[in-house]
């Protein structure tokens, strides 16, 4: 039987790409095995025995899944099975999604589902690459209709040079991390972070994986000849709207009226309006199902048309304004009265309630997955409830929350200061309160508010704008940029993009493209256009909040770390922990050593931690001869006082020191319990502490 199997390589650096099919997975419509170095990946698709006729949607779904078993690991916690999917196989199902989903044929009618399984990792080569040229290989041989191939790559940023496909090493090294995805004719999705960088550079990165993602296509076409089965009928639709031309001579002048109303749900109701005026004149002809859905589907054409032409003739918007304006801005802190740091952030119909918490390393995000281990000490959330666009639906998080909240967290990451500079765990969350547009974008704008005003000092703050892009004609000779673009507009426009950054350069930026090929300069200007937009909002932003607050929230736990000698750590901890259990019993705080001898405290409030910050200063520190310390009296002698400088660590101040002048009794001069400064005179060869009293003016020098 593996006489059937076919392979083909590509050799990508030392290592070999290798597509290969007929041994794996031979009754699904279509299967491929990919692999490159240690990582490799099996995808399948499949379609439905049956066709549907005029669905308006492709009801395709991608459910990319790993297996612990990849990289050598068994699950975490009770459950040693894999359970249901994580954010980052929700987000390379997306990865896989985006670019297939407008090459499938309405027309096909059936359902499809793609299942790519990451079943080997060597933790060096990230799967995700891989996982989307075999689902789109997969679909290229299989007997299901596919406008592809498509194929993807990442593109770093290392000292200085573009990498292709980098390992996890590298991407941790560099200044940008995007993912490209497209056809031979061209890139259709761009999506990825970066630190501070330049629109030329991104601009570079995209140039750069053109010619991998063509050569990637081909390798897919190759395997097709060798393997491709014949595709499967189409089953177009053969019927057509009645009195369709009346219809539109008669809604169409209506619908220009409605179709500019100033708010959405005036537009909304306008355009509902109409339509059910003149269904009612059809209502008849209306009954039929399939009439229902060819009528409702002119409508949405004629609101297409409608709202290009006034954009690309007239430079005419939906909501009046001009191509490059930007919605009114408005910016508020501290909100709510408990939480750490919070803020409102409104830009015309989006609205985010942002708030920012502030932790301890107790609280980081911990990554059990076949990527190894991982730990973030910056999270955020996005949740996107159905009242914000007047809905009713069920809450709950879905595969656009997580990528919506992946990409704003992206963009905030780089100016995120690093566990040194502050030691706080760091969520945000963002409450979409209202949407109409980019919600993600104003999600990145309100968690810079947040943090700022929960004290957190990031290197500098982050906004972000998605914008769209309008053309007509074969080249695209007329064209139109939009900046802040409406959720209307997202749906009629060729290409829409989220750019976040600070003055200085992108931390994020996402695109889809519906178009194939779009040119350089016209990417370039939108780039330029979308820069301006950004410093536009920051210096909104900036007019209510440009530097963290001066301290964190009374509220939040208290931190603190020092460097103590690696030799004493030991010391500190104690035998069996005896010592550092007893410190954070007294001091009610919790105390973490980690092994290059930086302690960090976590106390619930700024007395308990500054208390155990000395506390454990007295046990690591040695006396030192000729230091003054403020000495507790713990036993009284006839011959002088036994005094406790540092904790543990007690020295004898003999009668005769205990006083400038002569003392006749060691109790006229002091009691047990009673604070006193002395000063170390000497450690004798016993390593015993004698001690000498100062009076306060000397212990203030």
């Amino acid at each position: 039987d593996l006489q059937m199997v076919q392979r083909v390589t590509y050799k990508i650096g030392d290592e070999e790409l290798i597509l290969e099919t007929g041994r794996l997975a031979k009754q699904a419509n279509g299967a491929v095995y990919a692999q490159f170095g240690g990582s490799a990946v099996i995808a399948t698709a499949c379609a439905s025995g049956t066709a549907q006729e005029g669905l308006d949607f492709v009801p395709v779904t991608v459910d990319y899944n790993e297996k612990y078993y990849a990289a050598g690991k068994i699950p975490g916690g009770f459950i040693k099975r894999e359970g249901r999917p994580k954010d980052k196989e929700i987000l390379v199902s997306r990865l896989i999604d985006r670019p297939m989903r407008p090459l499938f044929d309405v027309a096909f009618g059936r359902e499809i589902q793609i299942v790519p399984t990451c079943i080997s990792s060597d933790q060096v080569n990230p799967p995700d690459i891989l996982a989307v040229i075999a689902a789109s290989a997969a679909v290229t041989i299989s007997d299901i209709p596919f406008n592809g191939p498509v194929a993807a790559v990442r593109v770093g940023y290392v000292d200085g040079e573009y990498v292709l496909n980098p390992t996890y090493e590298q991407i941790e090294k560099g200044d940008l991390e995007i993912v490209v995805a497209g056809t031979a004719d061209g890139f259709t999705m761009v999506e990825g972070g970066a630190n501070e960088v330049s629109e030329e550079l991104m601009l570079g990165a995209l140039a750069k994986a053109e010619e991998f993602i063509r050569e990637m296509c081909k390798l897919q076409n190759e395997l097709k000849a060798l393997a491709g089965k014949e595709k499967l009928p189409l089953a177009p639709s053969t019927v057509t709207l009645e009195n369709k031309e009346a219809i539109e001579a008669e809604a169409m002048p209506l619908l220009q009226v409605a179709c500019y109303e100033k708010t959405k749900f005036a537009r909304h109701d306008g355009i509902a309006k109409v339509k059910a005026d003149i269904a009612a004149k059809y209502a008849e002809q209306l009954e039929d199902d399939m009439q229902k859905k060819l009528f409702n589907a002119l409508f949405d054409d004629m609101e297409y048309k409608i709202l290009r032409t006034g954009i690309l003739e007239r430079g005419q918007r939906v909501d009046g304004r001009g191509l490059e304006d930007i919605r009114p801005i408005s910016c508020e802190i501290d909100v709510l009265p408990r939480p750490h740091g919070s803020a409102i952030f409104t830009r015309g119909e989006t609205q985010s309630l942002a708030v920012a918490t502030l932790g301890t390393t107790l609280d980081e995000q911990i990554y059990d997955d076949i990527d190894g281990d991982r730990r973030e000490h910056f999270i955020l959330h996005y949740n996107f409830p159905p009242y914000s666009v007047g809905e009713v639906g069920r809450l709950g998080t879905g595969r656009r929350e997580i990528g919506h909240g992946n990409l704003a967290r992206r963009s905030l990451e780089p100016m995120v200061p690093s566990r040194e500079a502050f030691p706080y765990t760091i969520r945000v969350v963002s409450e979409i309160m209202e949407s109409n547009g980019s919600s993600s974008m104003a999600s990145v704008c309100g968690g810079t508010l947040c943090m700022l005003a929960a004290g957190v000092p990031m290197k500098k703050p982050v906004a972000g704008i998605a914008m769209g892009l309008i053309t007509e004609g074969d080249n695209y000779e007329k064209y139109a940029i939009l900046s802040d673009i409406l959720g209307e507009e997202d749906h009629l426009g060729d290409m829409d993009f989220k750019v976040a950054g600070t003055v200085d350069g992108i931390t994020g930026f996402q695109m889809d493209i519906k178009i194939a090929g779009v040119t350089t300069e016209i990417m370039t200007k939108a780039l330029d256009q979308a820069k301006r937009g950004r410093l536009h909002i920051l210096g909104i932003m900036n007019q209510t909040i440009a530097k963290p607050a001066e301290k964190v929230s009374e509220y939040a736990p208290k931190i603190e770390t020092m460097k103590i000698p690696v030799d004493k750590i030991g010391a500190l901890i104690g035998p069996g922990g005896k010592t550092v259990k007893a410190l954070c019993a007294q001091y009610n705080v919790t105390i973490n050593t980690d092994d290059d001898g930086t302690v960090t405290i976590y106390g619930k409030n700024g007395k308990s931690t500054d208390g155990a910050k000395l506390a454990v200063k007295g046990i690591v520190e040695d006396p030192e001869v000729g230091t003054i310390y403020n000495g507790t009296v713990k036993r009284i002698m006839d011959f002088g006082a036994f005094i406790e400088i540092l904790p543990g660590k007690e020295g004898l101040c003999h009668i005769s020191k205990l006083s400038k002048t002569r003392v006749e009794k060691v109790t006229d001069v002091v009691k047990e319990g009673q604070q006193i400064p002395v000063k170390l005179l000497e450690i004798d060869r016993m390593g015993r502490l004698n001690l000498s009293y100062v009076d306060a003016l000397e212990a203030q020098k």
